[in-house]
């Protein structure tokens, strides 16, 4: 973007693309508006994840669509995930959204490609069934799963644990950051309206939302929210921002639990993140690009 006075090393560059169900909540849009002014990023496309409704996926659509205008932003391609999760584990669809993944994921480009799941793993799961030798071409960050050991209920896994699963027991190369780690991105109204709001009209739109949303849920805390989305921003931007542990893949039965199943591979699973590098990331990033 012209206003920032650094420049982005080419080969520093990443491929992006962004899966979220972006009418689901009111953290979503912090996620997409991040990584829509992150220079490191080559946003390829956006998909539309369902969040467990009739309907969803649309409003996800035009959600995303809502934030690129009111950013100024066009060119990047949005697309239509598939409505439902996958009946089974081996289950495949045909959808612009999955092809979209697949036709990227074989691309010859040396640039790492990261899509960064912030809802059910739908998409990636059916890309990934659909065409299983992508697997070794992109690194999947993905936003979901109980606390370990144990597991449990979680919205984002529970919208498609036959995805899960499908994913889980794949060779891509995983990045998990469960209920435990996103929660931690804490951030309170107060700091939102000092720093979100003045911040043009996307500013305004993505802090009226959120404060609209948190006055109809009986879950919110009160006057704070975790934007819990945001650290796959955070990863793909500076994958030295958060702590991991290395362990084998786990499966989840139908509550949602934890097994262990050792002939999985590794995966990355995030204890911590750096939620004040992330968030400052994103206020500045903010105030640069729109603050009058």
């Amino acid at each position: 973007m012209e206003k920032y006075k650094f420049r982005v090393q080419e080969a520093k560059r990443v491929r992006i693309i962004i899966d979220t169900d972006a009418d689901c909540e009111a953290d979503d849009q912090f996620a997409i508006a991040h990584a829509l002014m992150t220079p490191l990023f080559d946003i390829r496309g956006i998909i539309a994840e369902q969040f467990g409704c009739e309907g969803s996926v649309e409003r996800s659509f035009n959600e995303a669509l809502k934030v690129m205008k009111l950013m100024g932003i066009s060119g990047i391609p949005v697309f239509k995930g598939e409505e439902k999760p996958l009946e089974a584990e081996t289950s495949v669809t045909e959808n612009e959204a999955v092809d979209f993944i697949i036709n990227e994921a074989l691309k010859e480009d040396s640039r790492p490609l990261y899509v960064l799941c912030q809802g059910a793993i739908t998409n990636v799961a059916y890309a990934l069934n659909q065409c299983p030798e992508i697997a070794e071409r992109f690194t999947c960050i993905w936003i979901g799963g109980g606390f370990y050991p144990e597991g449990g209920r979680e919205f984002n896994l529970c919208n498609d644990i036959n995805g899960a699963n499908a994913v889980f027991k794949s060779k891509v190369n995983l990045w998990q950051v469960p209920m435990s780690c996103y929660t931690t991105m804490q951030v309170g109204y107060a700091e939102l309206q000092a720093k979100v709001m003045p911040c043009g009209e996307i500013g305004k739109y993505l802090f009226e939302q959120m404060i609209e949303l948190g006055l109809e849920q009986h879950w919110i805390a009160g006057e704070s929210w975790s934007l819990g989305d945001s650290p796959a921003i955070g990863l793909a931007l500076n994958p030295g921002c958060g702590r991991y542990n290395v362990r084998k893949a786990p499966v989840f039965d139908k509550d949602g639990y934890y097994k262990d199943c050792e002939s999985n591979r590794e995966i990355r699973v995030y204890y911590s993140v750096d939620s004040r590098y992330i968030l400052e990331d994103f206020f500045a990033k903010l105030s640069i690009n729109y603050k009058e």
